[in-house]
C-alpha cells in the first residue's frame, strides 16, 4: 500500500469520519481549533506536533479536527468560511489559495502577531513566501514545499555504474546526459523501464507534475501573471513533451502505470528510478528497501521541480477572539519553526533556518534535496490550480496519451491548450476579493 492509501493508526477514524479529537470542555485553558487534511504519516506527524505543543503551552488547547483530503475539504473550507463559522487555524494547499476567496472565505495574515512570534518575511523561501501573497496581502504563512523528486534504487543504480564516489546519484547533464543514465540503468533492471512514475488511469496527474517540473526550466509560463492570457510557449512546450515521449519510445519509462503500480514496481526493485512527490518516503523506509533521493533532474537549464506547499490560513471570523488569535500565532510559529519534525515524513521545510539546522541535515535522504526550495514550479495565480484540480487532471490527460504514443505532442499541447481555455472562460465558483 502506498502513503496516500495507508491511514496511519489512531489517525484512521479521524480523517474517514470527520471527527475532532476531545475538545476539554469545562477546562479554563484558551481553545484554538485547527482543521487539517493530514492522514498516514503525515497525519501521524502532525497529531504528534499539536502534542508537543500541548505539553510544552500548559495554558493552551488544540482542538485537532481531521477532515477528507482533495475537494470535499476546500468545499467544507469554503463553506465555513462563507458563514463566518470557521475553525481558527486550517492547514491549506497553497495552489489553492487564489481559488477560495481571499478576503471573505479567509482573511488576511497579521504579519505583527508573526513577528511577536518570531517568524520574519526573510525567514521563508522567497518564491513561495511572494505567492503567499494576494494583491499583495498576506494570507498564507508557508510550512513546507512538497516537490517532485528523484527516488533511486541505491542497489541498482550502483550496478549501473551511476553512483559517485560519495554513494550519492551523479547529477545529469541536459537531455542525453539523463537518457544515458536512463539507458544504463535499463541494462540491469534486465530490459524493464529503469523509470516509472504515475503515467495513466483514470484523473492521472503524474504527466502534468512531470511536464510542469521540464517545461518550466527552460522558462516557459502558463498564463499571465494576472491569469487573463495564456502565456504558453509552443516550442518549449513541446520540447518537454517530446522528450517525455521519448521516454515512452524507447522503453526508459513504463507509460502503462498508474500510481500505486509505480510505486509498487518501484518498491520491488523493478525500477532504479521513481519520480513523485517527496510523500513516498515513509513508504520506502518502513519497506526497509535500498533506496535515496535526490533532486528532479535538470534537463532543460534550471532545475526547477513542479511543486505545491502545504501553509496555514485563517478561515474567515465574523469577530476573532483577541486571545484565541494570539494563541493561534503562537501555534503556528511553534509548527513552523519545529519544521525539522515535520520534514521526517519528506517534505522540505519553507522556513529557511530551519534548512540549517543540525537535527534538519542529519535526516536521509530527505536533506539531499532541500535546495530545490527556491527552484519551485509552483501553479500559476488561478481558481482552477492546485491539488486535485481541473487543471492536473485535464492536461494529465492530454499528455499521458502523448507518453503512450497514442497522440503526437502537438495534438497532446493542442488539447491542453484548448482544455485550458475552457478552465479560463467557466465562472469562478469562489467569491473573489473584496466580494
Amino acid at each position: 500500500m502506498t502513503r496516500r492509501g495507508l491511514l496511519g493508526g489512531a489517525l484512521a477514524m479521524g480523517v474517514l469520519g470527520g471527527c475532532s479529537y476531545p475538545t476539554d470542555l469545562g477546562s479554563t485553558r484558551t481553545r484554538v481549533k485547527y482543521w487539517h487534511f493530514l492522514g498516514a504519516s503525515d497525519g501521524i506527524i502532525m497529531n504528534e506536533m499539536v502534542g508537543a505543543f500541548a505539553k510544552a503551552n500548559p495554558d493552551l488547547f488544540v482542538e485537532e479536527n481531521v477532515l477528507a483530503w482533495g475537494e470535499p475539504y476546500y468545499t467544507k473550507i469554503a463553506m465555513a468560511g462563507s458563514g463566518g463559522r470557521s475553525p481558527d487555524l486550517a492547514t491549506f494547499h497553497l495552489a489553492r489559495l487564489p481559488g477560495i476567496g481571499p478576503g471573505q472565505i479567509l482573511d488576511p495574515i497579521n504579519v505583527d502577531l508573526l513577528a511577536e512570534n518570531g517568524l520574519r518575511p526573510e525567514d521563508f523561501s522567497p518564491p513561495i513566501w511572494e505567492r503567499a501573497h494576494i494583491d499583495g496581502v498576506l494570507y498564507a504563512v508557508p510550512f513546507d514545499a512538497h516537490p517532485m523528486v528523484q527516488y533511486y534504487n541505491t542497489d541498482l543504480t550502483e550496478k549501473a555504474g551511476l553512483l559517485g564516489t560519495d554513494g550519492r546519484l551523479a547529477p545529469t547533464e541536459g537531455e542525453e546526459g539523463l537518457l544515458e543514465a536512463l539507458r544504463k540503468a535499463k541494462e540491469v533492471t534486465g530490459g524493464r523501464p529503469p523509470l516509472v512514475f504515475d503515467a495513466l488511469g483514470l484523473g492521472t496527474v503524474g504527466p502534468w507534475r512531470v511536464w510542469w517540473s521540464l517545461y518550466p526550466q527552460s522558462g516557459g509560463t502558463l498564463l499571465s501573471r494576472d491569469g487573463s492570457q495564456i502565456t504558453i510557449d509552443d516550442d518549449k512546450a513541446l520540447q518537454a513533451l517530446r522528450f517525455m515521449r521519448r521516454l515512452g519510445e524507447e522503453g526508459l519509462c513504463d507509460p502503462n502505470t498508474d500510481y500505486g503500480a509505480s510505486v509498487a514496481a518501484f518498491q520491488n526493485g523493478e525500477a532504479a528510478f521513481l519520480w513523485n512527490g517527496d510523500w513516498e518516503t515513509t513508504t520506502f523506509k518502513l519497506a526497509k528497501m535500498p533506496f535515496s533521493m535526490a533532486r528532479f533532474p535538470a534537463v532543460f537549464g534550471s532545475g526547477s521541480a513542479q511543486a505545491d506547499c502545504h501553509v496555514f490560513v485563517l478561515p474567515h471570523q465574523r469577530e476573532r477572539d483577541p486571545e484565541v488569535e494570539k494563541a493561534t500565532y503562537r501555534f503556528i510559529a511553534a509548527l513552523v519553526k519545529n519544521s525539522a519534525d515535520w520534514a521526517v515524513a519528506g517534505h522540505v521545510p519553507a522556513h529557511l533556518p530551519t534548512l540549517e539546522r543540525p537535527e534538519y541535515l542529519a535526516l536521509q535522504p530527505q536533506s539531499e534535496y532541500r535546495s530545490v526550495i527556491t527552484e519551485v514550479a509552483l501553479d500559476p495565480q488561478v481558481w482552477f490550480a492546485g491539488s486535485a484540480s481541473r487543471l492536473w487532471i485535464d492536461f494529465g490527460a492530454c499528455f499521458s496519451t502523448v507518453i503512450a504514443g497514442s497522440r503526437s505532442p502537438e495534438q497532446g499541447l493542442a488539447e491542453a491548450k484548448a482544455a485550458l481555455g475552457r478552465l479560463m472562460s467557466a465562472p469562478n465558483p469562489f467569491p473573489e476579493a473584496g466580494r
